[in-house]
């Protein structure tokens, strides 16, 4: 239920189910009988399981739909397919302990992701049938996932193993993850961005890739909700109000004669709250803009993440979107904790799919940042006398840029006395507030922002797990993926002051490390630095590479670079007809023949 004192969010509506389909061996006369109460039995211990472990991104445990019958031929599959599709079901799994009649059981609509579990058990012949039918996937073109435990088990036996567990929930996070973009928006307000090319919104491949469209709104739109008063003129009160008691100023790093007087501050902190707003409204839409007599304005555009141009032609003349970004990032403002609105500073659309992607997996805000600088240990031990620690010793990646680093990325969260990004609904109060206090508000540089503005300042804590990715659009080719799983740095004061120091002072700071493996790009970090494919990351809490392998897969989005174990990667089982000594060829060439879900 949503919390009504709440905004409109991203996740309102109705939430994609997972159907489950039990399949069974339809021959009757004693056969079929005694295997309906086992083969349902199966079906209700995944329900259980992802639906206990699983949550949709406004916090509500996933749901699942199970058919009303065993499936044992073409009419009860069918009958299947008409329940799920008015109950909403968004991704397809099959569970069966025995044979069946593949291509008269198996689900063949092409848009859904799906998978089967065939039970590994020696009394019938569950795996049998789960080859078969894998095989008739296959041969049809509809990539399914497989998935067979290491172990037999004993027919009665309803648990469910360890390794089949971790599959059937990371089938299912990045099978939800595809539905939940299906039929939604990406708000570009704003065009390209200092010839950024990520910020030259792609439509076709919104369309064809991840079943969204963009909606394009000029960023005069936002001055005229500005100018008009079309926003909650009390929320607006309430959000200032908060803002002055929770946003703490910082030093003013400009010159004598480029700094702005207090009057145009405190006017800038009066924009900067409104263009939150107004982009939160532009997204999501608003039911008291429609009591005011704005009922277009109030439906929004169906976003679930969205991109502001800024620079130049907005900063040049009204004050840049770092608050506005930054706020709706974070899962706390002055309405409490909620989901992150997820917004792109420079209109850089493809990493706003990149950090939707992240938050999809996870329920955790991500962190935006450019991918500045590579540090070598010899380079810092020149600068500062400092042996850089495990496991850093192969150097450090500076991400830092302005705006949409989520407060969250702060470190300020913990769990186990470790710190950690939790998702909003884990999130307590006090570690919420400790994000903000955690966090400086500095007066933009003026040089940068004519406009002005107000830039946030943090330190992200070392010791973190984290994962940053990226998605790049080539030429010929088409999206592809890269992933660097790796560790937030620590990092003294004074070596931290001496390097942050070199570049601007008014941006958030995450010292990070890649975890190296000796291959490829992964042998050192100023190789991974070297081969990165833009100005631009995305940083995730946790090793999340095997996830976002997997929904990639699902999106046809080959990835080209990734340090995940072998044993870890998961993908459709028609994947292996394309190579088994080489899975990164072998991945590009299945997207290739099978091409975008939506084309």
């Amino acid at each position: 239920m949503k919390n009504e004192n709440l905004p409109n969010t991203p996740w309102d509506g109705e939430m994609p189910k997972v159907g489950i389909r039990p399949t069974i061996d339809g021959r009757l006369g004693g056969v079929r009988e005694s295997l309906e109460e086992q083969t349902m039995a199966q079906a209700r211990s995944v329900q259980e399981l992802l639906s206990g472990n699983l949550r949709y991104p406004n916090g509500q445990p996933v749901q699942c739909v199970i058919a009303d019958t065993c499936i044992g031929g073409v009419a009860e599959a069918a009958q299947a397919a008409e329940k799920f599709r008015k109950e909403g079901v968004g991704v397809s799994l099959t569970v069966t302990p025995c044979w069946c009649y593949g291509s008269e059981t198996m689900d063949q609509d092409p848009a859904i992701p799906k998978a089967v579990w065939g039970f590994n058990g020696t009394e019938r012949p569950g795996a049998v049938y789960l080859a078969a039918v894998l095989a008739g996937h296959t041969q049809k073109g509809l990539p399914a996932f497989g998935i067979y435990g290491k172990d037999v088990q004993d027919a009665g036996d309803t648990s469910i193993p360890e390794d089949v567990s971790k599959k059937l929930l990371q089938f299912a996070r990045a099978g939800l993850a595809v539905a939940l973009m299906r039929g939604r928006s990406y708000a570009s307000i704003g065009g390209v961005s200092m010839g950024i090319a990520g910020s030259e919104v792609d439509s076709a491949f919104f369309e064809n890739y991840l079943g969204m469209r963009v909606e394009a709104i000029d960023m005069t739109e936002m001055l005229r909700r500005m100018e008009k008063g079309i926003y909650d003129q009390d929320e607006f009160e309430k959000a200032l109000r908060w803002v002055k008691a929770n946003c703490q100023e910082g030093d003013d790093y400009n010159t004598p004669e480029t700094r702005r007087p207090r009057e145009a501050l405190d006017k800038e902190w009066i924009d900067s709250v409104k263009m939150a707003l107004i982009a939160r409204d532009i997204m999501v839409g608003s039911p008291k803009l429609t009591e005011m007599g704005y009922a277009e304005e109030g439906h929004g555009r169906n976003a679930i993440i969205a991109g502001f141009q800024g620079q130049r032609h907005w900063t040049d003349h009204k004050p840049n979107g770092d608050f506005m970004e930054a706020v709706l990032n974070t899962t706390y403002d002055w309405n409490g904790q909620r989901p992150p609105y997820i917004l792109a500073t420079e209109n850089d659309a493809l990493n706003a799919v990149t950090m939707l992607f992240g938050n999809l997996l996870t329920g955790t805000a991500q962190v935006f940042a450019d991918l500045r600088t590579y540090w070598s240990p010899d380079a810092v031990k020149r600068l500062t006398d400092y042996d850089l620690p495990a496991p850093a010793q192969s150097g450090l990646l500076h991400l830092i840029n302005s705006g949409p680093a989520s407060l969250d990325g702060t470190g300020q969260h913990s769990r186990d006395g470790e710190p950690v990004i939790k998702p909003f609904w884990e999130v307590s109060e006090a570690e919420a507030k400790a994000c903000y206090e955690a966090t400086t508000w500095h007066p933009s540089i003026t040089e940068y922002f004519p406009g002005g503005g107000w830039s946030t300042r943090y330190l992200t804590k070392g010791g973190m797990p984290a994962t940053i990715a990226r998605l790049n659009l080539v030429k010929g080719l088409g999206p592809a993926l890269q992933i660097a799983e790796g560790y937030t740095v620590d990092l003294p004061e004074a070596v931290h002051d001496a390097l942050d120091q070199r570049t601007n002072p008014t941006w958030p700071t995450t010292w990070f490390t890649p975890r190296l493996d000796g291959q490829g790009v992964f042998r050192d970090a100023y190789s991974v630095m070297n081969a990165w494919g833009a100005n631009h990351c995305v940083m995730s809490y946790g090793h999340i590479g095997a996830d976002l392998l997997t929904l990639a897969s699902m999106l046809r989005i080959p990835v080209y670079m990734h340090n995940v174990e072998d044993a870890a990667v998961f993908r459709p089982s028609s994947w292996n007809a394309f190579g088994t000594a080489d899975l990164e060829g072998a991945d590009f060439r299945a997207c290739a023949n099978y091409g975008p879900l939506y084309s």
